[in-house]
């Protein structure tokens, strides 16, 4: 997707109430609800607001929080990372770094070599599954 809205109106129309609760004004899906946090299938998780990719199946994990949870980015230029000082704590925002929509937070507590945690909302994702060819 290319043609990434820039006006309310226009994001309104594209994304379902709970995609624009989620990506455009930062809201949270309750845990366990989002149709992706169990999803094991190999793929790509793009932005639900502009296609971008973001993450890929590799690099999913269950953290069992109740989000869908990644070790790393697909390219680290595919997400922003943003201080979030809201709910008086601080932490750490993602968002897509294409179109600015909120994902979810990133945490000092996953595993792996990065020890990182990007707990992000599944409706703001959509899946691709691989078709099998290499996407390189």
């Amino acid at each position: 997707m290319s043609d990434t809205p820039t006006s309310d109106a226009e994001w309104r129309k594209r994304l379902t109430d709970e995609q624009y609760r989620i990506l455009r004004e930062g809201g949270t899906e309750p845990p366990w609800s989002g149709a992706l946090n169990g999803n094991k299938a190999p793929g790509a998780y793009l932005c639900a607001g502009c296609g971008e990719e973001l993450f890929a199946s590799d690099s999913k994990f269950d953290s069992g929080s109740g989000w869908p949870s990644f070790t790393a980015p697909a390219k680290g230029e595919a997400v922003a990372e943003i201080t979030d000082t809201s709910h008086g704590m601080v932490r750490t925002e993602v968002r897509c770094a294409r179109c600015g929509g909120h994902l979810g937070h990133v945490f000092p507590d996953g595993p792996g070599p990065g020890g990182l945690r990007y707990c992000i909302n599944s409706a703001a994702l959509d899946f691709t599954p691989d078709d099998g060819a290499d996407r390189g």
